[in-house]
């Protein structure tokens, strides 16, 4: 590493006292030196990981100051390398089990009245020797560790231990090597979005940037000799009978000698008076990147429609030369004109016979509301569902702001596809060709799970239909299942190779506190998905009774601390959420106001990325964050998700949701520091709960069935 000159330092005798820094935690009250940046760097082979940590410091006083790292790291690693920038011979650092990490972490929180680093109980700790940070400056130091993952099965996983405090906001850029001497079947992170590239089926690289807080979490699967590479992740809930589960599988790989499933794509392309301009030109650059796209031998066929419909051939063609040139000579042709007929623009699209042995597909393009023929939202909701014999996936597009986003988002997830929301200064091409490309090569469609021994153990599946699953992609299923006996599923759907027909037997036996993350993601989809019950309900200016799904909504709000725009006023001051009658009436009205009435517009294209978002999402959201009415992005720093719980800060205290529903005197009173907060610590690692001492602080906590006030 690059040497400072010794010109930046100065005698002992002019540094302040020394400062303990942690890069993996908030910044403890006292801390002069901050954590700039962390730049992790992970190498896996197999089962041996290898961390290396670059963490920049900065120290803004006007004096050198003295300062010791604190790392935790996980039990079990091993240190293999420490350096700072200007280091000397004597520059060392120790890893200490632990225990012993305990201890310091007990006098640093004597000291200082600041528990942040005891969320880091259970692990071990790198613990550098003294290293100067110059006056005004900054400071550089690399620390590198090993350790050997546990394999579940067919499953690794891999955990980064970094703060859970929502306040948390230090800047990871991370990468990851991964080497196999087994094909990488599935790659997986619950608590950050990451890009994959593989390569090849040995190796493949992650990257990730990020200030959101929480561990980096990641899992593989490897391919084992089973034809179908699954796995189950069980978060235990008592208070369910059961738990919460997160099932991984990865559809087998083609063989060599199957004959892939072709496609077969129809674009239903907008042609009305409002689409004049460049959104048409893009829109045509976009069909003939699709068309250009499939390769030769599989389907295609063109449909435009203004208040009349058009379409390229009678039935979707072969791609070939020849059909490709007829297809960019209609493009070019095209031109603006007339209203929007959407109702018969679908019919046509569904009707189509599909080409043998091909997986039907429908880009459907609009930028406006229906305006000619059958305008009705429930009637064109009505004909996808009944009439769609062929069981085509219809993919919809709303360009720009003035397009009915229920209806859109309706029409795709009825047929086991998805909607997108182009926005006015976005491009139409780009949108489309991301969607596209994602639908390469067909693996397996039409794929349903069945329950086997006893379906009434299992309940809330979701997604449910379960979407197709198409190169590069995995099925991530999440439910609550109940007892503690193994689960026993049944996954069906057709395959290159024909129908195929998987059984999976999963035990119950490694179910932890510590996935919780688990019951988290599931609470995330189930809000979503019964927030677009409530959305639905308001088609062509209905009104219905949604008190049950209201109810249902705010209670998971309330216990795991997962807002949206319509129950954020939760968070806020002066809100008692013990108030059950009224803060549901609340959210009742946010829902009939918001998601019933507002059916196009700005505010309802950011209502209905925030319900596909939340729908669809595969990572957790700890500052649950949405766009509201004018596109703005919120954030909401007051609730603390923890756990499988939530903590909300009002009134200066942070106060766990499961006893601020019931307002009472607290049961006792510890004081930071004290021997019963030491027994605290650890009754709260044994549940694995530590992670709320992360905040700053009085706590008010529901535990072990007593109401505790931390100050």
């Amino acid at each position: 590493m690059k040497t400072i000159l010794c010109a930046l330092f100065v005698t002992t005798s002019l540094f302040a006292q020394t400062a303990w820094i942690s890069p993996n935690t908030r910044l403890i009250h006292t801390q002069a030196v901050q954590v700039t940046q962390v730049d992790a760097r992970i190498d896996l082979a197999d089962q041996i990981a290898t961390t290396t940590l670059d963490i920049a410091l900065r120290n803004p006083t006007g004096r050198p100051l003295e300062s010791e790292l604190l790392v935790p790291v996980p039990q079990g690693a091993v240190l293999k390398t420490f350096a700072f920038e200007g280091g000397n011979a004597e520059a060392t650092a120790r890893l200490l089990p632990r225990d012993e990490a305990r201890r310091i972490y007990d006098r640093i929180v004597a000291q200082t009245r600041d528990p942040a680093l005891l969320e880091f109980v259970g692990n071990a700790v790198v613990k550098s020797s003294v290293f100067p940070v110059p006056a005004n400056g900054t400071q550089k130091v690399r620390v590198t560790y090993e350790q050997l993952l546990e394999a579940d099965g067919s499953r690794l996983d891999y955990v980064l231990p970094r703060s859970e405090a929502v306040e948390y906001s230090v800047p990871w850029k991370l990468s990851m090597r991964v080497k196999s001497t087994s094909r990488i079947a599935s790659v997986y992170s619950p608590s950050h979005e990451i890009a994959v590239k593989q390569p090849n089926g040995n190796e493949a690289t992650l990257s990730c940037e990020t200030k959101d807080p929480g561990a980096f979490r990641v899992s593989f699967l490897r391919e084992t000799k089973d034809e179908m590479t699954a796995s189950l992740l069980a978060y235990p809930d008592p208070k369910i009978g059961g738990g919460y589960f997160l099932v991984m599988i990865a559809p087998p790989k083609p063989k060599a000698d199957a004959v892939p499933i072709k496609r077969e794509v129809t674009l239903v392309i907008d042609r009305s008076g409002s689409m004049a301009g460049p959104k048409l030109d893009q829109v045509k650059a976009a069909a003939l990147q699709v068309i250009e796209g499939l390769n030769d031998g599989e389907g295609f066929n063109l449909i435009v429609y203004n208040e009349a419909v058009e379409m390229f051939a009678a039935q979707p063609v072969i791609k070939n030369a020849e059909t490709t040139k007829q297809a960019r000579d209609y493009i070019s042709a095209l031109r603006v004109s007339g209203g929007t007929n959407i109702h018969d623009s679908v019919v046509e699209a569904l009707r189509q016979k599909p080409l043998d042995g091909m997986l039907p597909l429908v880009l459907f393009l609009t930028d406006g509301l229906p305006t000619i023929g059958q305008t009705s939202e429930k009637a064109i909701r009505e004909t996808v569902a009944k009439g769609n014999p062929h069981q085509r996936r219809v993919f919809t597009f709303g360009v720009g702001v003035d397009v009915n986003t229920p209806l859109l988002s309706r029409i795709a997830r009825e047929t086991r596809a998805s909607a997108e929301f182009v926005l006015p200064k976005e491009d139409v091409e780009v949108k489309v060709g991301r969607v596209f490309d994602r639908l390469r090569g067909p693996l397996l469609t039409k794929p349903a799970l069945r329950v086997l021994d006893d379906p009434n153990r299992v309940s809330d599946l979701i997604p449910s239909p379960l979407p197709d699953v198409f190169e590069g992609e995995q099925i991530l299923l999440s439910g609550t299942y109940r007892g503690e006996a193994p689960l026993h599923f049944q996954l069906t759907g057709a395959s290159a190779e024909g129908e195929r027909k998987f059984d999976f037997t999963f035990n119950l036996d490694k179910a932890s506190t510590a996935n919780a993350f688990v019951a988290r993601l599931w609470a995330s989809n189930k809000i979503a998905v019964l927030s677009e019950a409530i959305r639905d309900l308001g088609a062509d200016g209905a009104t219905a009774n949604t008190t049950e799904l209201v109810n249902e909504i705010v209670r998971l709000s309330t216990q795991f601390g997962i807002l949206t725009e319509y129950t954020a006023f939760l968070a806020e001051e002066g809100t008692s959420l013990a108030a059950a009658a009224p803060n549901a009436s609340k959210a009742a009205f946010n829902y009939s106001d918001k998601v019933m009435k507002i059916r196009s517009g700005p505010a309802a294209v950011s209502q209905a990325g925030n319900l596909q978002k939340a729908a669809e999402s595969k990572q957790l959201n700890p500052r649950n964050r949405f766009l509201d009415d004018k596109m703005n992005a919120i954030e909401i720093t007051s609730v603390q998700q923890c756990q499988a719980g939530a903590f909300f800060n009002k009134g200066n205290r942070w106060t766990d949701s499961a006893a601020a529903k019931a307002e009472r005197t607290p049961d006792r009173t510890i004081e930071i520091g004290s021997t019963e907060f030491g027994r605290l610590v650890d009754e709260l690692a044994a549940d694995n709960r530590q992670g709320l001492l992360a905040l700053r602080g009085e706590l008010l906590v529901e535990h072990r069935g007593q109401l505790v006030l931390i100050r």
